[in-house]
Parts: C-alpha cells; sequence; structure tokens
C-alpha cells in the first residue's frame, strides 16, 4: 500500500528486523506508580528470585533483558536505557512494572542536600582526634 510513492504500513527496517513501537512495548502508558522512584541515577537490582522471570509468560522480553541485565550488576535507570536502546520514559514504565511484581529493587542515591555539610565532618573528625 502507498500514498504518495510513499509505502504505508511498513514495520520493518531492513538493518533491525520487524520494529515495535516504544508506546506499544508500555501498552501505551506513559508513566508508572513508581515514577518518584525512578531518576536517571536510580540503581535497578534483580530481586534474589528473579530467577522465574523467564518462565514468566506475562513479561515481555524487555521486561526479561532488564530483569538479567540488574542482575548480576546493579544498573542505573540511565545505564539499562541506553543497553537496550530504548527511550528512558519507556524504561521506567517497563521498571514501574517489575517493580510492581516484586522481581526488582530500586535504590537512590541521597540528594546532596540531605548530606552532612563538611564542616560538621571536619569537626567529628578532629574530635576524634583529639580522643
Amino acid at each position: 500500500m502507498t500514498r504518495g510513492g510513499e509505502q504505508m504500513g511498513r514495520w520493518f527496517d531492513d538493518a533491525a528486523g520487524p520494529v515495535v513501537r516504544p508506546y506499544a512495548m508500555t501498552r501505551g502508558r506513559t508513566r508508572s506508580a513508581a515514577e518518584g522512584k525512578l531518576d536517571l541515577i536510580a540503581v535497578v537490582v534483580a530481586d534474589a528470585m528473579s530467577h522465574r522471570t523467564v518462565a514468566d509468560q506475562t513479561l515481555s522480553p524487555e521486561h526479561i533483558d532488564i530483569v538479567e541485565m540488574s542482575r548480576d550488576t546493579p544498573q542505573s535507570v540511565a545505564e539499562l536505557a541506553a543497553e537496550l536502546d530504548l527511550p528512558v520514559g519507556v524504561v521506567r514504565v517497563l521498571i514501574g512494572d517489575l517493580l510492581h511484581a516484586a522481581l526488582v529493587r530500586v535504590s537512590r542515591p541521597v540528594p546532596p542536600a540531605e548530606l552532612p555539610d563538611e564542616r560538621i565532618l571536619r569537626e567529628v573528625i578532629n574530635g576524634l582526634r583529639a580522643l
């Protein structure tokens, strides 16, 4: 089928094979319940019981890839998106699904505003040295 000399309905990339649109991977969702936890540097770690994901027929290949990649080495959301070559928004939704299924855990680094002041740390060190 063509329109103005342009082929329509082509869901195939010669180099990559069949193309799946990002909204299809997330079933049209753009946000997950865990959106607030999933900034770019949030670290994803597969749960110890995540080995059951291979047998889970409800998970997409992308879900399984995220679990596999974060099983041995904790990965940030940005690293997962880059490795999977997917938009960060899609990866956030997929990780949210895995969080809901208790297949991964997410930890966030301490924001700089919550870290102790350098002056206080120096006083503690000086106090310990004085002992």
